[in-house]
């Protein structure tokens, strides 16, 4: 997963406000501090405080925008789910799905040092994630709002005549590959490129998730 690509203005009307921008980013950097100290420190052995002072921002500001440490971490893990949809949503419709899937899962899991420094944080804290119960549900929440987004896009490049019940599975199997694909590598010592990697593990999940689909024959 990775954080969201730096902020480069856009026009019409749904353009974010500059407040709405700093607000976004002062959340990506408490996250960055969460996902570092929980990855150095373990859940248990990092308070808010400690994020917070890692951010550089007052623990007021910490809990103006999350419940608690372990949701700090969400804006950089939705940020990676983010850019996979944005990837998926440049191929043409009419483009055959499993090619545009593959690609697309390729790209935001390989090819910049932005990406394979966001998956050693991921990794840290999927590690940290398997002994918090709360961190976890997090991740997995993350996920299922993922899926959710993923639904319009998928319906899109599928053409108007898909099945909506096969559209949802796809995004389901789709958003699941990339999750256990992270899962297994995270747990694994096996490099960010090549065999093995989050961008091979997460194809070869698709593939096999995904093979006996409709809409991908």
């Amino acid at each position: 997963m990775r954080s969201p690509r730096p902020y480069s203005p856009q026009s019409g009307p749904g353009t974010p406000s500059l407040t709405e921008r700093r607000k976004a980013a002062t959340q990506l950097d408490i996250a960055r501090a969460a996902c570092e100290l929980f990855a150095e420190h373990g859940p248990d052995g990092t308070t808010a405080e400690d994020i917070a002072h890692r951010a550089g921002v007052a623990l007021r500001t910490f809990y103006r925008y999350f419940r608690n440490k372990q949701e700090a971490v969400a804006p950089l893990l939705a940020g990676g789910g983010d850019a996979w949809r944005a990837l998926l949503a440049e191929e043409d419709p009419g483009t055959p799905l499993a090619q545009a899937l593959e690609r697309a899962v390729r790209r935001a899991l390989s090819d910049s040092q932005a990406v394979e420094e966001g998956l050693e944080v991921t990794r840290g804290l999927l590690r940290a994630a398997a002994s918090d119960e709360a961190l976890r549900a997090v991740w997995y929440r993350v996920n299922q709002e993922s899926e959710e987004r993923l639904v319009p896009v998928m319906a899109r490049l599928a053409g108007p005549g898909a099945d909506a019940m096969s559209v949802r599975l796809l995004a389901a199997a789709s958003t699941d590959a990339i999750r256990v694909a992270l899962e297994v590598w995270s747990a694994s010592d096996a490099p960010v490129s090549g065999p093995g990697s989050p961008a091979d593990l997460a194809v070869r999940c698709l593939t096999e998730l995904t093979g006996a689909m409709p809409l991908l024959r």
